[in-house]
């Protein structure tokens, strides 16, 4: 049986499409995705991300546990709130799940990490755990509930008590703070500012509504996949999996291996860039008319690769491609479209940010 998430009332009664994610019956879109889309690009949409797992850290060896854990290096968390994205890794340098971690003080540090993904998380992050005086604590009685788009903060702080929007309004991009029972935390998904806000289930169905009443959007997965494509963000399970590396999928600089901190699937990433990397994720534009989708065969001039993510893109009204593509290839490509070869242009993600087309992409 399909779980559901505190708000599934709220997508029914708006009419939502429901679709199986990763176990969830989730909103794909409340009637056209294109619009919904464009409410984010252009002024603001909420996402039901509920189906996100909170998970807290705690204990006095809160921060040396995710130093051993977390390919990224704790020690930038400093300031309570501040927050970093990171990717958690297998032996062989592999991505097990990213995910977004917050510093909230020396013993209390709390993750955020993909629903598809949960059952091989939790039991990867306990296990690893044992050897460190923690606890690790899910927090199923969260809902999380994303504000996006360049009116989404104002949104949000006109419905906080004056006290808490005066501070929640100074929240810097990946810093967060506790208002209330809102956890509210200036990140997201689709490459518009906004927050992310964590509650519990009754004040998530009122803030919801409070929210609909302020003319934000409701807005499904569909358009959160396309917002998310457009601002070259990664989906787990398409763009990089446990069989490939940060350093093959554009996460690069999530890495921290400068240092003498020893982390899990280090040596591997070592080695792999001693000996060259010899893929690199890089983005396409379909130069014509056509459907870019995920596991289309790529040929360049220094050999082959393949589309892990694709869609048409509503902001540039084009096709666009997330694509694994050997490391030194550039200029254009040839698409393997059902026996057809069409050109794109081999370009650097994001193709779009913050209500505009980014330079370069076309």
């Amino acid at each position: 049986m399909l779980k559901h998430t505190p708000l599934y009332n709220a997508h029914i009664a708006a009419g939502a499409r429901m679709v199986d994610f990763g176990g969830w019956e989730m909103p794909i879109n409340y009637g056209s995705q294109i619009e919904e889309h464009h409410k984010v690009r252009q002024a603001a949409g909420m996402f039901d991300v509920s189906h996100m797992t909170v998970v807290d850290i705690n204990g006095a060896q809160a921060r040396h546990f995710l130093s051993y854990l977390l390919a990224n290096d704790v020690a930038k968390l400093q300031s309570p709130g501040r927050a970093f994205y990171t990717c958690m890794l297998n032996d062989k340098g592999g991505v097990i799940d990213d995910l977004i971690t917050y510093f909230l003080d020396e013993t209390y540090f709390r993750m955020v990490v993909n629903a598809a993904t949960h059952d091989k998380d939790m039991a990867w992050i306990s296990r690893q755990a044992q050897a460190f005086d923690v606890v690790v604590t899910e927090r199923p009685e969260l809902a999380m509930i994303a504000v996006q788009g360049p009116d989404a903060r104002a949104a949000v702080l006109s419905l906080l008590p004056e006290s808490d929007a005066l501070v929640a309004a100074e929240l810097k991009p990946f810093n967060a703070g506790q208002f209330g029972d809102m956890f509210i935390a200036r990140t997201g998904y689709t490459g518009e500012d906004g927050f992310e806000i964590s509650l519990p289930a009754d004040p998530a169905t009122q803030l919801w509504d409070q929210l609909l009443g302020a003319g934000v959007a409701p807005c499904g997965l569909g358009a959160r996949d396309t917002l998310r494509l457009e601002a070259g963000m990664n989906l787990y399970g398409q763009d990089m999996d446990e069989n490939v590396t940060p350093l093959e999928s554009g996460l690069g600089w999530t890495l921290a291996l400068k240092d003498d901190r020893g982390f899990i699937g280090k040596e591997a990433l070592l080695e792999q860039k001693a000996r060259g990397v010899e893929n690199q994720l890089a983005g396409l534009v379909l130069n014509g008319r056509g459907v870019l989708r995920p596991g289309q065969r790529i040929i360049t001039d220094e050999g082959e690769g393949v589309t892990t993510s694709g869609s048409f893109s509503p902001t540039l009204q084009r096709a666009i491609a997330l694509a694994r593509i050997p490391g030194s290839a550039s200029g254009t490509c040839q698409v393997d479209i059902r026996g057809k070869l069409l050109e794109c242009s081999i370009v650097r993600p994001p193709f779009a940010r913050n209500g505009a087309v980014c330079e370069g992409v076309i």
